[in-house]
């Protein structure tokens, strides 16, 4: 399952972001992690939320950030929850390529795994392939 938050710079989405994760922890019997573009989040979420820093592995565009989610899911079984804190930070402002990738995302975690964004765009800059993922 693929979901986002959306709105504008400092609309609270990293802080819904953060309960999100903060919840899931306490009730999942799975792994979480939690990717961003930089380390700004350590203090804020449980020690067991695995952070992981997409500039440390350059990831710079849609194709790289889908494949880096790929390998974490092969090589964990066990990750029920992906949080994603400012992807078009991580990958771009190309809106239609980032509702493409929350397609093929949708079809890879196939309900196993749950994968939660945060959007800095309005509602009414984003395209409908990317609003059907609304939360």
């Amino acid at each position: 399952m693929v979901k986002i938050i959306t709105g504008s710079k400092g609309t609270g989405k990293t802080e819904r972001l953060i309960d999100r994760i903060n919840e899931s922890i306490q009730n999942t019997k799975g792994d979480v992690v939690c990717i961003e573009q930089a380390p700004k989040l350590t203090y804020q979420l449980s020690y067991r939320v695995r952070l992981v820093d997409t500039a440390r592995f350059f990831i710079t565009d849609y194709d790289a950030f889908y494949g880096f989610v790929a390998g974490l899911l092969a090589s964990n079984y066990d990750i029920s929850d992906i949080f994603v804190d400012g992807i078009l930070r991580i990958a771009g402002r190309e809106y239609e390529k980032l509702g493409e990738i929350l397609s093929k995302l949708e079809k890879l975690t196939d309900g196993t795994t749950t994968i939660v964004f945060t959007v800095s765009a309005d509602d009414t800059d984003l395209p409908e392939n990317v609003l059907k993922y609304k939360s």
